[in-house]
């Protein structure tokens, strides 16, 4: 992907371009090595940490304690980080975030 996209639960998943603005779903975030895991139609609660992820992920059962359903939207996180996305964004904007193509 280049550049890589991240997008809400519309979004279509893919290979993204400049001209096919589809959002990745091979993300490995550089910072912690694991795979980023997505969850369509979710956002995450305000009071999500650090410690929080590094002791849940990937186990949806438990991280859904801080999940909140919302239409359209994407929750996003690997170990170390975590976004809410409701639209097309390309991850180049977000410098906090170590996240990675991992190969299609």
């Amino acid at each position: 992907c280049c550049p890589v996209y991240l997008g809400g639960s519309s979004s279509p998943y893919g290979i993204g371009t400049n001209i096919s603005k589809r959002t990745c779903d091979q993300l490995r975030c550089t910072a912690c090595d694991f795979r980023v895991s997505l969850f369509n139609d979710y956002i995450w609660d305000q009071s999500c940490d650090y410690l929080f992820f590094r002791n849940n992920m990937p186990e949806f059962s438990k991280l859904r304690a801080k999940m909140i359903k919302k239409k359209g939207a994407r929750a996003y996180a690997c170990q170390c980080s975590w976004r809410s996305i409701d639209e097309l964004t390309d991850l180049q904007r977000d410098q906090q975030l170590r996240w990675v193509c991992g190969k299609h």
